[in-house]
């Protein structure tokens, strides 16, 4: 397990095996990478940030994945992998978990999506963008994307 304190001064704690989940998730969060970039969502007040969200009545967490992945990016993914989970220790505590998925096809995005709309980064241009969401600059988000390059080798 990987935990550290979030900007919101919330210990967060990070894992990678498949569980058993400490507090049962109702949120997603979604890595994918295409074409050496990732996949960012521009959220109209916490900035650029990885596309996710709630899971909502009777959906799985996959569908779930699916669905706001493509409710703020207009893009659709295939090839969903559980790749972590996270429980965030705030004044109610709360898990997330995290896949990685692969572009199947990129719609035109329309403003009836949830976003402003979405951007591709790679690794230098994510770290250095200067409107990040405050989760993408902490310590578990460094450290999932090291594990994302690790889990690449593997597949």
């Amino acid at each position: 397990m990987f935990s550290f304190i979030d900007e919101n001064g919330c210990r967060v704690d990070l894992r990678f095996d498949a569980g058993p989940y400490e507090i049962t998730p109702k949120h997603v969060l979604v890595l994918v990478q295409y074409d050496g970039k990732w996949l960012c969502t521009i959220n109209k007040k916490r900035g650029v940030e990885f596309p996710g969200g709630k899971v909502e009545s009777g959906e799985t967490l996959i569908q779930a994945a699916i669905r706001e992945v493509y409710e703020e990016t207009a893009v659709h993914i295939t090839d969903i992998k559980w790749f972590a989970y996270y429980v965030v220790h705030d004044k109610v505590p709360f898990g997330k978990v995290v896949f990685t998925g692969k572009v199947q096809s990129i719609d035109e995005f329309i403003e009836e999506h949830e976003t402003l709309g979405m951007t591709w980064l790679t690794t230098e241009e994510l770290w250095n963008h200067p409107n990040l969401s405050f989760y993408m600059k902490d310590e578990g988000m460094k450290k999932m994307l090291q594990e994302v390059k690790n889990h690449e080798r593997q597949w």
